[in-house]
């Protein structure tokens, strides 16, 4: 929408597209669709595990995807689909492969540094759930809300690294209440995630590879490596022990809450930041680009 445009809008509606407002209007869409998709799945015959969990996923995923791609998507002074279909495949990928090898080298350090041990081979014919409760649905769900709806129009108000400081905090206090949490995981939390998929969201203006890195992140640790996810204890193809200090083995919550994680998501982290940096991908905040907007308009 042009300059112009906007402003011949009626008042109310240049109202709802002031970043804050669209933010909370987001948010309330955001959930009535969780609400909808949960009753609805509510409704669906029991078909015993995993298949429960994967109807009620296909359900949520339904709604929320439909609110955020049909209304959500178009809100604010400017609209933008961050789930575009022509990009799925490539930046999932990508978010994938590197989720996965960020984790295995925490992993690889922590075994090296003698708090991760494999102790056995797990049961892959229990892989399906935690694939599904563990891996997909919260990537898919955390990053529409976190990075589609939270930073998206934290950023337009506040600028980025408001928008990234403000967004990390926030992940880190929604896992403050998992299992085995403490002060230090829900630091560790705020970190990794935040400047990780905050960090992949402002390279590509895009969710797909936050959720590619979110999903592969939290697949690696529990379905696979038999590492507890958030806390949450996770049936992997391989049964493993944590030992040692704390801040190595980030105790009952898993690796996540160790210094190696942390470490290791902020190299990756700052590197998305400064790559963004480098091509302008930085936005200021909405009181520091009102006076450009105003004098474009002064000149129409």
């Amino acid at each position: 929408m042009s300059d112009v445009d906007q402003a011949e809008q009626p008042s109310w509606l240049r109202a709802a597209d002031f970043p804050l407002i669209a933010l909370l209007l987001a948010m309330l869409l955001y959930a009535v669709a969780t609400t909808l998709g949960h009753f609805v799945s509510l409704l669906v015959p029991p078909l015993g595990q995993p298949a429960d969990a994967a109807v009620h996923m296909a359900i949520m995923l339904a709604f929320v995807l439909s609110v955020y791609k049909l209304v959500i998507s178009r809100l604010g002074e400017t609209p933008h689909d961050d789930l575009r279909m022509a990009r799925a495949l490539p930046e999932l990928g990508k978010g994938m492969a590197a989720g996965a090898a960020l984790f295995f080298l925490v992993a690889a350090i922590a075994a090296a540094a003698g708090v991760y041990r494999i102790a056995g081979l797990g049961d892959a014919a229990n892989i399906v759930l935690p694939l599904i409760s563990a891996s997909m649905m919260p990537a898919i769900m955390e990053e529409l809300l976190f990075r589609g709806i939270l930073f998206r129009w934290l950023e337009e108000f506040s600028g980025s690294w408001a928008a990234l400081i403000v967004t990390s905090a926030l992940f880190g206090l929604a896992h403050s209440q998992n299992p085995g949490a403490t002060l230090f995981s829900t630091f560790a939390i705020a970190v990794e995630g935040g400047l990780l998929l905050g960090g992949s969201y402002m390279l590509t203006r895009s969710l797909w590879m936050p959720i590619g890195l979110h999903a592969a992140w939290n697949l690696t640790q529990g379905p696979i490596l038999g590492v507890p996810v958030s806390g949450n204890q996770v049936h992997g193809l391989v049964r493993a022990n944590l030992e040692g200090p704390a801040i190595l083995s980030g105790g009952a919550f898993g690796l996540e809450a160790s210094i190696i994680a942390i470490a290791v998501c902020a190299a990756a982290g700052i590197w998305f930041l400064w790559l963004a940096f480098r091509r302008g991908e930085v936005v200021q905040p909405w009181w520091a680009r009102r006076p450009r907007l105003n004098a474009s308009l002064s000149e129409q």
